[in-house]
């Protein structure tokens, strides 16, 4: 049995993402596989490839031929020259930058405030004399209508 290190494709028309996938050559392109043994995203920004450099290098010792896309993926995680004895064999993928993070602008008002902050805000606002004054002027009002 010939066994190949490929990938699998998944995703909508014009937006592909993609799995490492260890298969029988014979199978078809998404159809039933070994193991999967990595991810490729080829359209986000740097491009997220993943690879379990373990099982990649378990199935390349035990004789699986990775195909011209895989080959290229492997060489730049480094993967494939571990294989072939390069001990300074390092991976090249660029990885995401982290997102800063989200800090609320302190000038603005909110539009939202937390529930758990708008009963202490209650409580601890006490009626001053001017409150006082003007409940006062409000009551007989109610009173006549």
């Amino acid at each position: 049995m010939a066994v190949k290190i490929r990938l699998k494709r998944f995703g909508k028309i014009r937006s592909p993402y993609y799995r490492i996938v260890v298969a029988d050559s014979r199978t078809k392109r998404d159809g039933r596989v070994i193991e999967e043994i990595g991810k490729y995203h080829p359209t986000e920004e740097p491009s997220l490839i993943q690879v379990d450099s373990d099982r990649a290098q378990y199935w390349l010792s035990v004789g699986a031929q990775p195909t011209e896309q895989v080959l290229a993926l492997l060489k730049l995680t480094g993967d494939w020259g571990t294989f072939k004895g390069d001990k300074d064999a390092v991976s090249t993928v660029k990885l995401r930058e982290a997102k800063a993070e989200f800090v609320a602008d302190e000038k603005k008002k909110p539009v939202l405030k937390p529930k758990a902050e708008k009963p202490a805000e209650k409580a601890a606002e006490k009626p001053t004399d001017e409150a006082k004054e003007a409940d006062a002027a409000e009551a007989p009002a109610e009173e006549q209508a």
